[in-house]
């Protein structure tokens, strides 16, 4: 049963013999020729406004860090995550974000990137950073070895917490639809209703985990100056 039911997060959706699962990660590109329209239409405005008011966010809380294109990384991933949650939603598409596989080759480099850069350019500023002001000195030990293993932490759980949070909705949605085939009319009909709601309630997860893990990442690289 577990199998069964954990199989919806990796079909075996393949041509030839050759897997077809992870090409469901590249499908957001064909949203990227939105931009280049001479005449703008509805969508690529909202899309232009998000990306504004996200632009205008990260710069603010980057403050003395930020210069000219800093906050693209964090808008590509805030769009990558959130064109794949999206994805997920679908009937008979792979959900990537689901699996640690992507969460984990996001969240690493990421966390790596900003670590070396951290250590090499700022490294007074980084052994500070490990003991909170007005630490007695008994304490500090403890407190080096508590921010050091906090900091360590940080991309598996950027990726556990994207990961779970998919995986939980999906598999509800999963076990509920499951039920359908003993229930009467009656029943299948407010089963359809709290699909909808559950459908309504993981389109508002898919954008509040990608928000989350950008807003977390910028603030971590913040930290590093």
């Amino acid at each position: 049963m577990m199998s069964n039911l954990f199989s919806i997060f990796d079909p075996s959706t393949n041509i030839f013999n050759l897997s077809l699962n992870w090409i469901s990660a590249f499908i957001g590109i064909l949203f990227i020729p939105y931009s280049f329209w001479l005449i703008p239409n509805r969508h690529f405005v909202l899309w232009n406004f998000i990306l504004i008011k996200l632009h205008n966010e990260f710069k603010t809380l980057l403050k003395s860090n930020y210069f000219y294109g800093s906050t693209l990384i964090f808008i590509s991933m805030f769009s990558f995550i959130l064109f794949n949650n999206f994805l997920g939603l679908f009937p008979y598409i792979f959900t990537s974000t689901s699996h640690l596989t992507l969460s984990l080759s996001i969240s690493l480099p990421l966390w790596l990137s900003f670590m070396i850069y951290g250590w090499l350019n700022n490294s007074q500023h980084m052994f500070i950073h490990m003991i909170p002001q007005g630490t007695p000195s008994i304490l500090m030990p403890f407190m080096v070895m508590i921010e050091t293993i906090s900091n360590i932490i940080r991309p598996g759980t950027l990726a556990v917490r994207l990961t779970a949070n998919m995986i939980a909705g999906h598999l509800l949605m999963t076990l509920l639809s499951s039920t359908g085939n003993n229930m009467n009319y009656y029943m299948i009909l407010f089963l359809m209703l709290i699909q909808i709601l559950l459908l309504i309630l993981e389109s508002a997860v898919a954008i509040i985990q990608s928000y989350v893990i950008a807003i977390l990442s910028t603030l971590y690289s913040s930290e590093v100056n």
